[in-house]
């Protein structure tokens, strides 16, 4: 009477939670693809074992700890001390390969007492490429789950749901033929197609890695992007790494892996997977100069070609400072020259006076249609925003600086987007990292549509800058780029940002926009260099 009425209820749930087996589907996660179909990011079925010290007896632990530690190929005495000690089920190995998970089944099999070895069905994730990409890709947690990159931002499609398989199991643990038995089927996670093209991403890395060895720099990015579609054809940091080992410094952090504490090799591990290109500000230098002739040029502040327009002497005095802001080229000073030619020669003092014209509330008008006070929206976690002046703090000296790139920062997304919208005919469009998703299960596919943001400028102003872009490559500071692709329509420009005083040791830092062609304009391409050494540190 005790044990039915009394205790009935609290035995029987014991009762049903040791005959009840409970097992985990887990779901496939989805494949990333580039835009073209190549692999970049695929998993492959694994196994996790774990041990459950209740069903194992003492007598027994030894024999298990010896097996499985031959078996698997890790530490006897550190696994005998988890099964003797431990009271729960633990972990044992993960990504267990087939071959061991049937030498320890069929050895399982033929024993005459309980192991309390349990098995469970999962994925782990493979980068077929290694390096390629990898900032932009991120990789999985031991868990399966995103951790850094697209794996992070596109975690939820990517990741499906777990099923599971509730059935009755007897002392052995083994399931009882014929017993009722409840199944909830896996959903599969997505297929992403990225609008990387592996082959652009490929020589992209391959020249930045050279540029970035050859100028001595600390570090490099480069972004390649479809002006049109706002689709990134290939996104690239380097040093990188490769995900399939990410706990391994780089060739550039293995410099001095040594000598840093565990904190710090957190921290530079951190840093070593972080995408530069959206989470890192830079001040953009001469290449902002094309935001500031097509903000003259839309509010008729300025034409293109009007000789003797402007007037470099080498320096330029703003009212009430006694030291001047001075041109690049100061010893051999410009002279009387256009729009055209004060972009040309990247001189600093035409585009002080274009910008003391334009003044700072129509400045950051046009800023912000540009989309350099806001994240561009690029589907990538922890994109980064500029810093800029407060506008009622901005007097002539800060126009001045801004108007040709420094004393405020932006992201390199940014950079491209804003270059990126004068080669669309003066549309700005929001960058796109995804093509499509498919869901693996019913074949659904869904296509990302370009997504116009604004019209910044007219196409009439936007048509004139290209054009004072391909004057940039024929006849002024891109001349290398004239020398190098004969026979190719291409407009660019050149940017060298000194480095603030609050961070000197970061250097200079060289960049280079390009657009190609320059009428209806297929790739827009922006190249960042570090803190290059010796004498050539400038975007040209």
């Amino acid at each position: 009477i005790f044990l039915q009425f009394v205790d009935g209820s609290e035995l029987e749930s014991a009762a049903r939670a040791r005959q009840t087996k409970t097992e985990t589907i887990s779901a496939k996660r989805g494949t990333i693809y580039d835009v073209n179909g190549e692999t970049l990011a695929m998993s492959y079925e694994t196994d996790k074992i774990y041990l459950d010290p209740s069903n194992v007896k003492d007598e027994n632990k030894e024999t298990i700890a010896q097996k499985l530690s031959e078996i698997l190929g890790i530490d006897y005495q550190e696994l005998l001390d988890k099964l003797k000690n431990n009271t729960k089920r633990f972990t044992v190995a993960t990504e267990v390969e087939q071959t061991k998970v049937e030498q320890i089944k069929t050895w399982k099999n033929n024993l005459k007492f309980t192991t309390g070895i349990n098995f469970e069905e999962t994925n782990s994730r493979t980068y077929p490429h290694g390096t390629l990409a990898s900032t932009v890709l991120g990789f999985t947690n031991a868990d399966n789950s995103g951790a850094y990159g697209i794996e992070y931002s596109w975690d939820s499609f990517l990741s499906g749901t777990a099923g599971k398989s509730v059935s009755l199991k007897d002392a052995s643990q083994s399931e009882i033929a014929n017993s009722e038995k409840s199944y909830i089927a896996a959903e599969n996670g997505y297929d992403l197609n990225l609008t990387i093209d592996v082959n652009i991403q490929g020589i992209i890395e391959r020249e930045l890695t050279t540029a970035v060895d050859e100028y001595e720099c600390d570090s490099g990015i480069t972004i390649a992007m479809d002006p049109s579609t706002g689709k990134i054809l290939a996104m690239a940091d380097y040093p990188n790494f490769d995900p399939n080992n990410r706990n391994t410094p780089n060739s550039k952090l293995a410099e001095t892996w040594d000598t840093l504490s565990s904190e710090e090799k957190s921290t530079a591990l951190l840093r070593m997977w972080t995408p530069k290109a959206v989470t890192d500000t830079y001040a953009p230098g001469s290449v902002f100069k094309l935001i500031t002739s097509s903000i003259g040029l839309e509010e008729n502040l300025v034409k293109t070609d009007t000789a003797g327009e402007f007037n470099c002497t080498g320096y330029y005095y703003i009212n009430g400072e006694e030291k001047p802001i001075r041109c690049w080229n100061w010893r051999k000073p410009h002279g009387k020259q256009s729009l055209r030619e004060s972009l040309e020669h990247s001189c600093n003092p035409a585009f002080i006076e274009l910008g003391l014209r334009i003044g700072a509330q129509l400045s950051y008008k046009y800023y912000q249609a540009f989309g350099l006070f806001e994240k561009t929206g690029i589907s990538l976690s922890g994109e980064a925003i500029g810093k800029f002046y407060d506008l009622n703090k901005i007097n002539q000296h800060e126009l001045a600086t801004m108007s040709f790139g420094e004393k405020f920062t932006i992201t390199p997304i940014q950079m491209i987007s804003a270059v990126a919208a004068i080669a669309n005919d003066g549309v700005l469009v929001q960058p796109q990292l995804v093509d499509k998703i498919t869901n693996t299960d019913t074949g659904e596919v869904t296509e990302f549509k370009t997504k116009e943001v604004r019209q910044v400028i007219s196409k009439s102003t936007a048509d004139k800058v290209k054009s004072m872009m391909e004057s940039v490559v024929s006849a002024g500071s891109g001349y290398r780029v004239a020398e190098q692709a004969k026979g190719f329509s291409i407009g660019g420009k050149t940017g060298t940002s000194e480095p603030t005083s609050s961070a000197s040791k970061d250097g200079y830092t060289a960049s280079f926009v390009a657009i190609s062609p320059v009428e209806n304009t297929k790739i827009v391409l922006l190249v960042i260099l570090k803190n290059p050494k010796g004498t050539l540190h400038n975007g040209g």
